[in-house]
């Protein structure tokens, strides 16, 4: 894509309202717009990245045998009343009406509709277990919006939801998306621990929060030192028997380890898996026939939950410096940020054509800043967008064949030809 032809309307400065350092560059880099409070659109760039991660999880969701559905955003009221939920859920909920006066609400989750789906379709132990999962928009009237995409009214979730025949088969599958999950996070190129969650009235040891690590985290996160070899080894059942809690569930007074061995660090919440057992399918009546007998059985329920749209803000929390974002290459909008040093000159521009249309081929994803402006913006550009390669083309490089690559992370540069490069 050329720059010339692309739409990024960057800004140069921090908007006033932008308190977080995702927000800013967010909005800086030409990558979401505020269409009201608490509700964005995607731009170009933005939106880029945002189906980037949407992809790895659905790749990885597929692999784990998961099947993906499209639920409705607005949903009837009928289901939440015979859930209970309806009256209890609270002012979160965008509670509206339509034409016929029928109650009808903007869903903040999925539970009843996938439930309702289930008990009408599913009658036979036979056809268990069954893991479903959607990748779709939700609304929460948040009382208080802030933080831009990290705490928004509207956002893109994945949620999924298992049925199992009981506990034992509810557990293989729960221990089946711990791991995936992990999977899912390191082909993002981003670290995360896993610590166990509050699990309400339902209890059990089923339930885990996945943090980004990052210095401006919102919880502060306690663990075994231990902790981090097994993730570094992807020793899963390690990393679930191991202390670890985030502050609202860590108590030092009551901690089973010595507090020499633990560590802290802060991060973002950014996914959840839990167990609910049998709460939905009891009170809405979704049972199959058993193997044996005539006694109907409840399945055992999970949930797990992506938020989409909050990983790419915990992404830039994560990873930046002062200048702008740098992106894990997973998550990087395009593959290569290629600068036409000097725009009009004709060696520069025919080698940057020859570049730009042979990577393009070989299916880089090349943004070639073609812009008749100075070098300095350019540059700026560059980096405040923070794509991982940077190719960097001159009128005397251009000349040799040669170009200049920069790598975003850490700034390294080197000279090298261009047959090097295709």
């Amino acid at each position: 894509m050329k720059l010339s032809n692309y739409f990024l309307p960057t800004l140069k400065e921090n908007p006033v309202d932008a308190k977080i350092v995702s927000h800013q560059l967010m909005i800086r880099a030409g990558m979401v717009r505020q269409s009201a409070t608490g509700i964005y659109s995607w731009l170009p760039l933005g939106l880029k990245v945002l189906r980037k991660v949407e992809n790895i999880i659905r790749n990885e969701m597929d692999k784990a045998g998961a099947l993906e559905i499209s639920m409705p955003t607005i949903q009837g009221a009928d289901l939440w009343k015979e859930s209970g939920r309806y009256d209890s859920y609270g002012k979160e909920m965008l509670r509206i009406k339509d034409r016929h006066n029928r109650d009808i609400i903007y869903g903040p989750t999925h539970e009843e509709v996938i439930t309702d789906i289930f008990r009408k379709n599913v009658t036979s132990y036979k056809d268990l277990p069954k893991n479903f999962y959607q990748i779709n928009l939700k609304f929460r009237d948040e009382i208080r919006p802030r933080f831009g995409i990290m705490r928004a009214r509207e956002f893109t979730m994945k949620d999924g939801y298992s049925f199992d025949i009981d506990e034992a088969s509810a557990r293989k599958t729960y221990d089946l998306m711990f791991e995936t999950y992990f999977n899912i996070f390191s082909k993002m190129g981003l670290d995360v621990i896993a610590v166990k969650a509050d699990n309400g009235a339902i209890g059990g040891d089923m339930s885990h929060e996945f943090h980004i690590l990052t210095k401006t985290g919102e919880s502060e996160i306690f663990y075994d030192k231990r902790l981090e070899d097994f993730i570094k080894d992807k020793d899963i059942q390690s990393i679930k028997k191991i202390y670890s809690a985030a502050d609202e569930m860590h108590n030092p007074d009551n901690c089973p380890i010595e507090q020499d061995q633990i560590a802290s660090k802060r991060g973002i919440e950014v996914a959840h898996i839990f167990n609910f057992g049998t709460k939905y399918t009891k009170s809405m009546n979704g049972s199959v026939m058993p193997k044996e007998g005539n006694e109907k059985i409840f399945p055992n329920m999970g949930s797990y939950g992506i938020g989409v749209s909050r990983v790419v803000a915990a992404a830039i929390e994560s990873s930046h410096d002062d200048k702008g974002i740098i992106w894990p290459e997973a998550l990087a909008p395009f593959d290569v940020y290629l600068i036409n040093v000097k725009t009009g000159d004709e060696t520069c521009d025919k080698f940057c054509e020859e570049i730009y249309e042979k990577l393009t081929a070989q299916g880089k994803d090349v943004l070639y800043d073609d812009r008749k402006v100075s070098l300095g913006q350019k540059f700026s550009t560059a980096d405040l967008i923070g794509i991982p390669t940077q190719m960097i083309v001159g009128p005397k490089l251009a000349a040799d064949r040669k170009l200049e690559i920069k790598n975003r992370r850490n700034n390294d540069k080197k000279e090298i030809s261009i047959n090097s490069i295709i």
